[in-house]
């Protein structure tokens, strides 16, 4: 596989991460903003999303270096 071919397929693989991330998060997003009746609570938006982004890249980052160490040995 050539070097851009590899750079392309860790693209994919890390934005593939973090839509899994996204679509985790977005699960009832609606039902954890408005918990209280009174206001929202931002921090689904400013503390859940961030990580759930994160966490996505990171699952994404470990699958592909997975993959990699796999096909290096064959």
């Amino acid at each position: 596989m050539g070097q851009r071919t590899q750079a392309a397929a860790g693209c994919l693989t890390m934005a593939l991460g973090a839509g899994a991330g996204l679509a985790l998060w977005a699960v009832d997003v609606r039902s954890r903003l408005w918990r209280f009746e009174a206001a929202p609570d931002w921090s689904v938006l400013y503390a859940e999303l961030p990580l759930a982004l994160l966490g996505g890249l990171a699952v994404g980052a470990a699958s592909w270096a997975l993959i990699s160490r796999i096909k290096a040995r064959s």
